[in-house]
């Protein structure tokens, strides 16, 4: 197999998802081996196999979309968004608090932020804006029907309260799902919403190069309000967060001063 470079360019032009951004070896390694699977000999008959059928172009984009996703992710971190985080924000801006759950995969992180905020304000006033990349992901989000290891963090008050048991899935409640709305975005090449007052976004931006990572938290930057919040994975840090103009509030959590 040969010409990546070209292999880039056309899936740019196809799917508007820009692989010079994230790590070569690793994407292209992840890449190589869906395309072995599917027994192509080039990327070129890849990137025309993925053109004509629909389902291989989904799965494609689903393959490059790195989902690994559960809820409550780091208990101890979700702790602190709970005890300290919100409630300083739900005292400076009031219950309307804009959200928004980044590159949120399956829906499990903005579920778990309506759970969260549920502790502090009513359910009917919480809204959470939530984006990915991939459709695919978006609509299993909109299911909201998930393995038992997804939600294992979940604490139990609001696992019996929110969750029900179907054969070995769980389905999470209307009344949790009606205050998230999902949308297609891409990180690197659509608009940021503004005003927010708490982004999320965890264990994305690992996989991006280091130029791309300063150019989203940059843009996280002008999307939040002052004294807004960002909150990414522990996997994660920002090293050079003054530079990018935030100061740091907490491990993983960074303000807008």
């Amino acid at each position: 197999m040969n010409d990546y470079e070209k292999f880039k360019k056309d899936v740019l032009q196809l799917t508007k998802i820009d692989l010079n951004a994230y790590k070569e070896r690793q994407m292209k390694r992840r890449i190589d081996t869906l395309i072995m699977r599917h027994k192509i000999k080039s990327y070129d008959d890849y990137v025309q196999a993925i053109r004509s059928d629909k389902k291989m172009f989904e799965e494609f984009v689903n393959y490059l979309t790195i989902n690994v996703s559960e809820f409550y992710r780091n208990p101890e971190q979700w702790e602190l968004l709970d005890k300290e985080i919100l409630p300083k924000l739900l005292k400076k801006f009031g219950s309307h608090i804009k959200i928004w759950s980044a590159a949120c995969s399956t829906g499990d992180e903005p579920y778990s932020l309506v759970m969260a905020l549920s502790k502090h304000m009513p359910l009917n006033q919480i809204k959470i804006y939530a984006t990915d990349i991939d459709k695919q992901v978006l609509d299993k989000a909109r299911m909201g029907l998930y393995n038992e290891k997804s939600i294992a963090a979940v604490p139990s008050d609001l696992k019996k309260k929110f969750f029900t048991k179907i054969g070995p899935s769980y389905q999470i409640a209307n009344e949790i799902k009606k205050q998230v709305e999902f949308k297609e975005h891409n990180l690197l090449k659509d608009p940021y919403p503004t005003d927010c007052h708490l982004i999320v976004c965890r264990n994305v931006l690992i996989y991006f190069t280091d130029e791309a990572k300063d150019e989203v938290y940059a843009k996280f930057n002008k999307s939040l309000t002052r004294n807004g919040v960002l909150f990414i994975g522990s996997t994660e840090q920002i090293i050079n967060y003054a530079d990018l103009g935030y100061a740091r509030a907490k491990s993983f959590f960074y303000e807008k001063p």
